[in-house]
């Protein structure tokens, strides 16, 4: 799928739906949208783990545009995640080598957030055996007054990239044109109609084989 340099950009998921992984599948280079603003009801610090049922990171309260490169720990977080991971069973009994990496981050230093949930992202991306680079937005230089598109564009010009590659969700944010006058093939994934929707127990069980297929299989372009 990447016979042209193929990049993806998104904020970082604290352990997502399986179909966020058919990004890093797509690509060449993923980068970790770390320095836009932290979406308070997003996915970013929590992670669903049955349907209605969250783990929720511990954070510290912070000003509204506080960025995700920003973001902190709130004050005994070890102990309030700890308690959240219990009530899920968590970390639990590793019976696989990524189930027993899993299981050693979620318990292990917590350390700077926007770092925390980059490993999270990397150990998924090294279990289902993908191998995009991975960077953060904040490590590119462009200019940092660039909003929307035109961030995204200039985000890719400086990786070199010749296709930009994104979630479904991202069509009422992009326009081809403007990909196209900046020479950027502009591409979306279908919608994820795989049956992982909760990653996490997917990634600590058994059926880890399962869960790889199902996300190169739904790994899609949109017509």
């Amino acid at each position: 799928m990447t016979s042209k340099r193929t990049i993806a950009v998104m904020q970082p998921y604290f352990f997502p739906y399986a179909g966020y992984f058919r990004l890093m599948a797509a690509c060449d280079v993923f980068v970790v949208f770390d320095d836009v603003q932290f979406p308070r009801r997003g996915r970013v610090h929590r992670c669903e783990m049955t349907p209605g049922r969250w783990l929720t990171l511990p954070l510290a309260p912070m000003p509204f545009d506080t960025l995700i490169k920003n973001l902190r720990w709130a004050s005994e977080a070890r102990s309030t995640l700890d308690n959240r991971l219990a009530t899920f069973g968590l970390p639990g009994q590793a019976t696989t080598p990524t189930a027993l990496r899993i299981s050693r981050y979620l318990a292990g230093p917590l350390g700077d957030m926007a770092g925390y949930l980059e490993e999270g992202l990397r150990l998924t991306v090294d279990a289902l055996e993908f191998e995009p680079e991975i960077l953060r937005s904040s490590s590119i230089d462009v200019d940092p007054n660039l909003r929307g598109q035109e961030r995204i564009i200039s985000i890719v010009r400086a990786l070199g990239g010749q296709r930009y590659i994104n979630a479904p969700g991202g069509r009422s944010l992009y326009t081809a044109d403007a990909f196209q006058q900046a020479g950027i093939d502009l591409q979306f994934l279908v919608p994820y109609a795989g049956r992982f929707s909760h990653i996490l127990p997917a990634l600590l069980g058994d059926d880890l084989a399962d869960l790889r297929n199902d996300v190169r299989a739904t790994c899609q372009w949109a017509s």
